[in-house]
């Protein structure tokens, strides 16, 4: 059915009053395996992803004596993300949104370039339920074998088959969800914690939650998920233009469909013939039960199988591979007028924009990330009272000083006031240095909140509301932070 035909007939149907249901009762999908280029490809991004997610949070990393040694690391506890030799503060957190917001620009850029691509190669839904499907087809055989199964009565063999097969699934949820929260804290140790069963209720809850998502999701639902849960299909529809590679079925040198002996008897007699056989192979191995041949449609989630399944079939008939690939719809309406089509055409403005705002994002961070500073500091004045008047007549500012040494070791720091000679300075506990100033010791990897109390004598007049800044100093390092605020000396209302 070509593309014209579809909506020739979706105009039917809406001039009829005839009305699409939303959710349609699921058929049960039986999809067949297949070998190939693409299959091999998804093989291998499979195998790297759920490598990378399950053995990462192992990986060590040195960082100093009482740091967490491990590589990859959200310390909720205290507050840090640790990934190799990157730490990551609460007040950092913009770093976080610059990713987010690069992760949404790549699946624009992918969208532009192919279609969904995210979606049928790198979505954690479709890489889990292709090694769900290799569970089933590993032990309860391939797709006639389980369609033939599905009809017969159980007995002894497809009983334990089925068991053997659900707790295949089960251990693989259970390892999904088992290694979601290792990233959580220190994983060698929590493992630990689990099999002797000391580890904290929150990681056994959060392990129940996501072996049952994954396994409903990935071993049941499958390509429900896709149709009707996710919104990237939607989303990606909007997004998309005429120029996108989708996966395509070329209606052009396919139709009309036929037999090997229909089309060779077709043109011996001078009349068209197409290169698809009619085997329904492409259909066979979908994951999600679209037959590419009607078209594009929502439901499918471009993994390219259908191409490969095709290109087997041409291949053994001795009919040129192609006949389903990764194609535009600007080519697609080029060849139905008898055109001929264009190359792709990855390179557009489109893309390019894409491609710009990411690298610009992503250099941006990468220069923050590396001219940061390893000292952060804040301060919080006073709200009441704004100031206290002592009994020798000067003015009293009370603030809230906090400081974090981003460092791996111990650091010791000066605070003091610029341009502000005429007042002095007071922190609740701490020592002074040779030229009056006070000193502050920070641990390595730590926050310190103290009191400073600024004053300032009658005989300086002092207006009734000055800047006043905070410079704290390494004294070893030299390095230096400042922050401003304001020194109130009346009642700004008065």
């Amino acid at each position: 059915m070509s593309v014209k035909q579809i909506q020739e007939r979706e105009a039917a149907l809406e001039k009829s009053g005839v009305e699409t249901p939303l959710y349609a009762p699921r058929q049960k999908i039986y999809p067949q395996s297949v070998k190939g280029r693409l299959r091999t490809i998804k093989w291998v991004l499979l195998f790297l992803t759920l490598g990378v997610y399950y053995f990462l949070p192992f990986v060590r990393w040195d960082r100093g004596l009482d740091a967490p040694s491990q590589a990859v690391l959200v310390d909720l506890e205290h507050r840090r993300f640790y990934f190799f030799f990157i730490e990551i503060w609460p007040q950092e957190f913009y770093y976080l949104t610059g990713l987010l917001i690069i992760a949404a620009l790549t699946l624009f850029l992918m969208n532009a370039v192919a279609g969904r691509l995210w979606c049928g190669y790198l979505c954690p839904q479709t890489v889990w339920t292709d090694l769900f499907l290799w569970v089933e087809r590993l032990t309860e055989g391939d797709r006639r074998e389980r369609m033939q199964n599905a009809n017969k009565p159980w007995d002894l063999e497809s009983f334990a088959r089925a068991i053997l097969k659900h707790w295949a699934w089960l251990m693989i949820a259970w390892w999904t969800g088992g290694a979601w929260v290792l990233y959580f804290t220190d994983a060698p140790t929590l493992v630990y914690e689990l099999v002797t069963y000391n580890a904290p209720f929150t990681a056994y809850l959060w392990i129940g939650i996501l072996t049952i998502t994954t396994y409903f999701f990935a071993g049941h639902m499958r390509e429900q998920v896709c149709t009707y849960m996710c919104p990237w299909p939607r989303i990606q529809a909007a997004l998309t233009d005429e120029w996108a590679l989708n996966v395509t079925y070329r209606y052009d040198r396919g139709e009309p469909r036929g037999s090997v002996k229909k089309a060779a008897a077709l043109k011996s007699a001078g009349k068209p013939a197409g290169d698809c056989v009619d085997c329904n192979q492409c259909f066979n191995v979908c994951p999600t039960g679209v037959d590419i041949r009607d078209g594009l449609q929502i439901d499918c989630i471009q993994c390219g199988l259908c191409i490969d399944a095709c290109d087997n079939i041409m291949t053994k008939i001795g009919r040129p591979t192609g006949l389903i690939g990764y194609d535009t719809d600007i080519n697609v309406k080029l060849r139905q007028e008898g055109k001929k089509s264009l190359p792709p055409s990855i390179i557009r403005p489109r893309t390019i924009l894409y491609a710009g705002l990411i690298a610009v994002i992503g250099v941006t961070m990468l220069y923050a990330l590396v001219t940061r500073s390893s000292i952060a500091l804040s301060i919080l004045h006073d709200r009441n009272p704004l100031f206290v008047k002592l009994s020798d007549g000067s003015i009293r500012n009370a603030y809230t000083l906090r400081v974090a040494n981003k460092y791996g070791g111990a650091r010791e720091f000066s605070i003091k006031l610029e341009r502000f000679d005429a007042a002095h300075i007071d922190v609740v506990g701490a020592e002074r240095d040779a030229d009056g100033w006070p000193r502050l010791k920070v641990g390595p990897d730590q926050t310190l909140e103290t009191r400073i109390l600024v004053s300032i004598s009658p005989d300086a007049h002092p207006p009734r509301s000055q800047d006043i800044r905070f410079v704290l100093r390494d004294i070893n390092g030299g390095e230096t932070a400042i922050v401003k605020d304001h020194f109130i000396s009346s009642d700004e209302h008065n």
